[in-house]
């Protein structure tokens, strides 16, 4: 790997900070994006699709607002990955199957629309699995080891910014897809809560999981990047009551912040390496001034997650790729296989695991009336090589939940590969959740930056 920093040593905060001292503008961050993707995607391939001219064209308007004078909006020429399953009017969405390939909707999502709102430029769409669904199977590779998976289904936007390609990619989650990529290239990712970021736009998979969030190469990043991307105002009250509450996001008064330590049902499933990377973090957790961790049991409704997710998730995919499945050559093996099992799920046996959704979702309140977050794994084991099985993981749980996310590399195997914790916070304190990162970071318990792989590989790819 060519050892010149790109977005991996340069935030949206510096990149900000260089246009009001003079010394960047939007059009020098464009070139680096582009220096930057030339040096590296033909061995890693990130893009389905990335245009310098298009980027150069955004840049220079951002340019020239700034120029003359206009305020700086808070993502301005901030180049954005876009996973290719987000209706964009000047690039295809194929969602990663040739049953698509051409497709030009005509628009935008409302998720891009909010970023471009707030200034960003697009230089293209990442790469993502066949309709979002599964592993990436295809040519992305894993930044850290080339023979690893660097994840599921918004991996290409995780390994772009985990190689400094761009300083901040859109993805989705309705498993694991921000959380596992975000482990295994060793980048943060934030999944918000449930309907804080529009779905318009996007790839509908099943209705009460898809959530959309994002990664980003610094722990500072998150904070604007979810203000760019959440719905705002009162035409969203439910939303708009919480997260304008400063009661409920803010930090705890008058005490540390209570965060439980949690083993998951997956827990003995996870590689030994990674159980005992977690509970290494909790023991040093445990001389932070502000922060009081403490092992907790969560509620026994968990254990049934996967199960729950599986009847959600596959009846779902089976309804809204009906058509789709009858092009069986076109469709892969194991996409037949997922609508197969979903056909066979009855309206009864779905509606059941909505229910159990529910409950699942008022025993997770309740558990938050204890505690102001949880920390768990947030994968079983670092990325493991392509093609070989992956371990249940805890990821889905928190999405079947509803629950704000944040996935941070904060944790490495044994092998020195990243691994990712995740933390997570009561539904809708998703701001509430973004301030305990920024404590977490000052303590030293969370770190500032993605894990580089240059940290970890030389320059031939050896292990360090």
């Amino acid at each position: 790997m060519r050892t010149e920093s790109g977005f991996d040593a340069l935030s949206i905060r510096r990149i900000r900070e260089g246009y009001e001292m003079g010394v960047l503008t939007p059009r020098d961050v464009a070139e680096l994006c582009i220096a930057r993707t030339e040096a590296l995607e033909e061995r890693y391939g990130a893009w389905v699709s990335f245009d310098p001219e298009k980027l150069r064209a955004q840049a220079r308007a951002s340019a020239v607002r700034l120029e003359a004078g206009l305020p700086c909006r808070p993502l301005e020429g901030i180049p954005v990955g876009v996973k290719d399953i987000f209706n964009t009017v000047d690039f295809p969405t194929e969602m990663g199957s040739p049953l698509w390939k051409g497709f030009t909707p005509g628009n935008d999502a409302r998720a891009v629309f909010h970023l471009r709102r707030a200034g960003a430029v697009l230089p293209g769409k990442t790469v993502t699995a066949e309709f979002a669904v599964h592993a990436l199977l295809g040519a992305t590779k894993n930044p850290h080891d080339m023979l690893r998976t660097p994840g599921t289904s918004s991996s290409g936007s995780a390994v772009a910014v985990a190689l400094g390609m761009v300083p901040a990619a859109l993805g989705t989650q309705t498993a694991g897809s921000l959380v596992r990529p975000a482990s295994y290239c060793g980048v943060y990712c934030c999944k918000p809560s449930f309907g804080v970021v529009p779905r318009t736009g996007i790839l509908k998979t099943t209705d009460t999981l898809d959530t959309v969030g994002f990664f980003v190469g610094h722990e500072e990043d998150l904070a604007p990047m979810f203000e760019a991307l959440r719905v705002q105002g009162p035409n969203y009250p439910y939303v708009f009551r919480a997260l304008e509450d400063r009661r409920r996001q803010g930090r705890p008064e008058g005490r540390p912040w209570r965060v439980a330590l949690v083993h998951t049902a997956t827990w003995n499933q996870a590689a030994p390496h990674a159980r005992e990377a977690l509970e290494g973090w909790g023991r040093r957790a445990e001389s932070a001034a502000n922060v009081v961790v403490e092992e907790a049991e969560l509620p026994a409704v968990l254990a049934e997650g996967h199960a729950v997710h599986r009847v959600l998730y596959h009846r779902c995919l089976a309804y809204y790729f009906r058509e789709e499945a009858k092009e069986r050559l076109r469709v892969s093996p194991l996409m037949r296989d997922i609508l197969d099992d979903g056909a066979r799920i009855s309206l009864e046996e779905y509606r059941r695991a909505e229910a159990r959704q529910r409950e699942l979702q008022q025993s997770m309140e309740e558990f938050f009336s204890r505690y102001d977050a949880l920390v768990s794994l947030a994968t079983a084991e670092e990325a493991p090589l392509r093609g070989e099985a992956e371990r249940d993981d805890p990821a889905l749980l928190w999405t079947l939940a509803h629950l704000p996310v944040v996935g941070a590399p904060a944790l490495r195997s044994p092998r020195g590969l990243p691994l990712g914790l995740q933390v997570v916070a009561r539904k809708y304190h998703d701001r509430q959740l973004l301030t305990l990162c920024a404590d977490l970071t000052e303590a030293e318990l969370l770190p500032s930056r993605m894990v580089r792989a240059e940290e970890v590989f030389g320059e031939r790819g050896e292990v360090r």
